[in-house]
């Protein structure tokens, strides 16, 4: 009866899960999270600092 009563709720959270993504328009989370990171890595570059001479040569050596 322990093991029952301790997992009654992740039972019942898993089915429910299952109903509303079989019954409903559910977001692809992966898609969102690659859409959002690849918007700001462009708003990243568009305000990056612009590099200068002596970036430059501080990153060779």
């Amino acid at each position: 009866m322990g093991i029952i009563k301790s997992s009654f709720s992740f039972i019942v959270g898993t089915v429910c899960g299952i109903y509303i993504a079989q019954n409903s328009d559910v977001p692809n989370i992966r898609k969102l999270a690659h859409d959002a990171l690849y918007k700001a890595k462009l708003i990243e570059e568009k305000y990056q600092k612009p590099k200068t001479k002596s970036d430059y040569e501080e990153d060779d050596g």
